[in-house]
């Protein structure tokens, strides 16, 4: 039974368990509260008791599963099963729950554009949420632009705070995409969305990735080393710099004439065509 939720609900296994203590622990909650409320009103045991207090635990239990389901991280996950439970009740059409994508980024926000471009009005897939470390960015004036809600994040927080998962959990995020996001992502935001954040390296990892290996210092050390093909790699991210488990490698030749410049061209060009797709079908289990 619990196999048969955990590939109904697409959750992992440590999740469900998260899942499963929210539904026990908001049960409790709500039939608690609708005793207490009887209790204060003064009316004695008896059938009417019994029919108001089945009344009253049926309009609390939204709200207690959802309240406990902060605490745990697992807010995004009853939200959309308590519309999904409304909807089938009151007879209305449920229609596709989409997934709410956070885009973190840095600069001048080229991919981020392009991942908004393609998640435009699409049909299982949102672009919820810009997060930026940089006020004053370019990503944040295409945000705008596309009227998707803007966080700027400050350091303090995002390291030794809370990690901004709160706000992560109010905009009901489930995956996040690092494009040129130059923060490395702290322990608990990890464990926060495991297999869940995606990241895009400009050149072939192993080779050129870690800690200061961005932008053009990758592309000066591939014209450095000689090297006669580069790439980019989409990777999920996990405690160590471009470390994270492979998802998708693409290559493209470097000429001997081809300077940094003309190098992280072949490069952008690459992340333009693969990154947004692979996305969409990481998502979507593809």
């Amino acid at each position: 039974m619990l196999q048969k939720l955990q590939s109904k609900w697409k959750v992992s296994g440590g999740r469900l368990l998260l899942i499963l203590i929210t539904f026990a622990l908001g049960g409790s909650l709500c039939g608690y509260a609708g005793r207490r409320l009887l209790l204060l009103s003064g009316m004695e045991k008896g059938f009417l008791w019994v029919i108001l207090y089945v009344i009253l635990i049926t309009f609390l239990w939204p709200l207690c599963v959802l309240v406990i389901s902060i605490p745990l991280g697992q807010f995004s996950f009853f939200k959309k099963y308590i519309r999904r439970l409304f909807l089938r009740i009151t007879g209305q059409k449920t229609g596709a729950v989409k997934t709410q994508i956070a885009i973190f980024a840095s600069g001048g926000g080229s991919n981020a554009g392009k991942i908004i471009e393609h998640f435009k009005d699409h049909s299982s897939v949102n672009i919820a949420l810009v997060v930026c470390n940089k006020p004053g960015a370019g990503v944040i004036g295409i945000a705008e632009k596309n009227q998707i809600p803007v966080l700027v994040i400050e350091k303090e927080q995002f390291f030794r705070g809370n990690h901004y998962i709160d706000e992560l959990v109010r905009y009901g995020i489930n995956w996040i995409v690092l494009a040129g996001f130059l923060w490395k992502v702290p322990g608990q935001l990890i464990a926060a969305y495991p297999n869940r954040i995606i990241n895009i390296h400009p050149a072939l990892l192993p080779k050129y990735g870690g800690k200061g290996m961005y932008g053009h210092f990758v592309h000066e050390a591939v014209r450095a080393a000689n090297e006669t093909e580069t790439g980019i790699t989409i990777h999920y991210v996990d405690e160590q710099y471009d470390h994270g488990k492979m998802i998708l490698q693409k290559k493209c030749a470097v000429d001997p004439d081809n300077d940094p410049i003309a190098i992280a061209k072949k490069v952008l060009a690459l992340e333009h065509e693969y990154f947004a797709k692979t996305i969409e079908q990481v998502v979507n289990g593809e």
